[in-house]
């Protein structure tokens, strides 16, 4: 009668811990999954607000990759990626491939390529930071600025 009244409670303790909890934030499944964020635009200029859509939508269309990121800043473009897992021997080429493409197709844009999951979770963390009002835009710029500078850093 005791061991029940002990292993009960126990064994409903252990199930509602390992209960899986979708709270619908990427950012927690981002290192994992396909996340497919929506570009982050942080310009006010109306001729480049398109960059970060198209930038997307071709860079996406890249059969060795899987997830695109981009936030467009005011002197900068952050391009994130992530690459399937038999192309990554290839990583390098598939960088120069995509910087060649976007030189080419955005000459006056300054881009920077980064394939590296930190600064990929850094950017969807910062998308939902904004999609909840947490952060102002100018608070958005400044961890942008610090998001550049950690790939500069690694680089």
């Amino acid at each position: 009668m005791n061991k029940k009244r002990i292993i009960i409670p126990l064994s409903l303790c252990v199930l509602i811990g390992c209960a899986n909890k979708e709270d619908g934030s990427d950012s927690k499944i981002a290192l994992m999954k396909k996340t497919n964020p929506p570009p982050i635009e942080l310009v006010d200029n109306p001729e480049t607000d398109s960059y970060g859509h198209a930038i997307k939508k071709e860079i996406s269309k890249m059969k060795e990759l899987y997830d695109v990121a981009v936030i467009q800043g005011k002197k900068e473009t952050l391009v994130v990626y992530k690459v399937k897992h038999l192309h990554r021997f290839k990583m390098k080429r598939i960088e120069k491939k995509m910087d060649r493409y976007l030189e080419d197709k955005y000459p006056k844009e300054d881009f920077i390529l980064s394939s590296d999951y930190k600064i990929f979770l850094e950017t969807i963390r910062l998308k939902e930071r904004l999609k909840n009002g947490s952060i102002s835009k100018k608070d958005a710029e400044n961890r942008f600025r610090d998001i550049v500078k950690l790939q500069k850093e690694k680089t």
